[in-house]
């Protein structure tokens, strides 16, 4: 599936809540984890607005044992389960309701390397590619590419909040694949 570059997304680190996603323009999204001293974890995704300057997209408060939460995106606060909901149609789907209230579904694509984000009308509108081994960079170890393809579907999916939906759930689709949760 071919996309402009500026629509691929190099993605960071093998544990996503701690990862950068970046691209030839320099880091667009981050996330970074917080252990408190009572040792409850809060995961924040940053998106870079221009030079120095971030805006909080997301914060993920993990549960007491470190499993799924809850997420505050935006102005919505929602537990993570309901973004990374099991589809028993399709095995190791996971389906969540966009901000404009459609259903998107994670799924491992045909050539079972990939996996895609389909909209409601199961329109690719985005994939991860995973790196194994995984790539060195100067920005670290990239384990795999998050691609946009930006005129499938309503057009829509990299235009904030959409995107940040995308960026949330993908990361969550990671952490729940590499746990078996």
């Amino acid at each position: 599936m071919a996309t402009a570059s500026n629509d691929i997304f190099s993605w960071t680190n093998k544990d996503p809540r701690e990862s950068q996603l970046f691209s030839a323009f320099g880091v667009a999204y981050r996330f970074q984890t917080n252990v408190s001293a009572n040792s409850n974890s809060v995961t924040v995704l940053w998106r870079t607005i221009r030079a120095n300057k971030e805006d909080r997209v997301a914060k993920l408060e993990w549960s007491a044992t470190g499993g799924l939460g809850r997420c505050i995106i935006g102005k919505n606060t929602l537990p993570m389960a309901d973004l990374v909901r099991p589809d028993a149609r399709v095995p190791r789907a996971r389906i969540f309701n966009g901000p404009d209230g459609n259903l998107y579904r994670w799924r491992p694509a045909a050539n079972n390397t990939d996996i895609v984000l389909q909209d409601n009308n199961q329109n690719v509108i985005a994939f991860w590619h995973p790196h194994s081994p995984p790539s060195l960079y100067q920005a670290g170890e990239v384990h795999g590419e998050l691609h946009f393809v930006r005129t499938a579907g309503s057009g829509t999916v990299t235009h904030p909040p959409m995107m940040d939906h995308v960026i949330v759930t993908a990361m969550l689709y990671r952490f729940c694949e590499m746990w078996g949760i």
